[in-house]
């Protein structure tokens, strides 16, 4: 059986979690901290990562690949090429071009530490420019990419509101507001599948926040 390791606080971690779900594949799960990964199978201590009976793989996307194909079920890529290169696109735009920006931000926004004002402006400006050129992309048709839930969806609903409320706590605004991000998120909220996730993301949150606190006191 594949396993999925990491831990349910991590976004990355959630969207293939998430994906593994909606595909309906059998799955356990592995819990490893950061500084606690395989170094085998994590070289670089990232998470998340899959254990296979071929082997291991890290990187979500690739991991999001390869479930992908050796799981055809339930598919989350089109058919047509085109179209799947779209939802490439999206996630592209997600992770490259909104998460990763965003994550500038987190230090401050979510775990108590401080980001200097020349890195928000510079990170803002970013961001704007960003989040303009994803809403060219993004359908809420009533998916990211349109009428399936797809690749772009699994990363959206675990990236999405991380840069939300990242840019809303830090400039006091959703950069997001135009876009129909809070109704796709509340859709996307009611699926059984993104509920387990959510829970087990809480849960998780709560004992990671509760270890650091006991290592800042140790």
């Amino acid at each position: 059986m594949l396993t999925l390791c990491g831990f349910s606080a991590s976004n990355y971690y959630n969207k293939v979690k998430f994906a593994l779900l909606e595909k309906g594949v059998p799955f356990q799960e592995e819990q490893a901290w950061i500084g606690e990964t395989d170094p085998v199978a994590s070289p670089l201590g990232k998470v998340p990562y899959i254990k296979t009976d071929k082997g291991s793989l890290c990187e979500s996307g690739v991991i999001m690949e390869y479930i992908e194909q050796q799981y055809p079920q339930n598919p989350l890529l089109p058919a047509d090429p085109f179209a799947a290169a779209k939802v490439r696109e999206l996630v592209t735009f997600l992770e490259l071009h909104l998460e990763l920006v965003a994550r500038n931000l987190y230090a401050e926004a979510f775990f108590g530490g401080k980001v200097s004002d020349s890195t928000k402006e510079k990170i803002g400006e970013q961001l704007q420019k960003n989040v303009a050129a994803f809403a060219q992309f993004a359908q809420f048709k009533p998916f990211i990419a349109g009428d399936q839930l797809t690749l772009a969806d699994c990363a959206a609903v675990v990236h999405l509101p991380l840069v939300a409320a990242a840019t809303k706590i830090i400039y006091g605004r959703d950069f997001m507001a135009d876009m129909p991000v809070r109704d796709y998120l509340k859709r996307m909220g009611e699926r059984p599948t993104l509920q387990q996730v959510n829970a087990d993301r809480k849960t998780n949150t709560e004992l990671m926040m509760a270890r650091n606190r006991a290592k800042s006191q140790a």
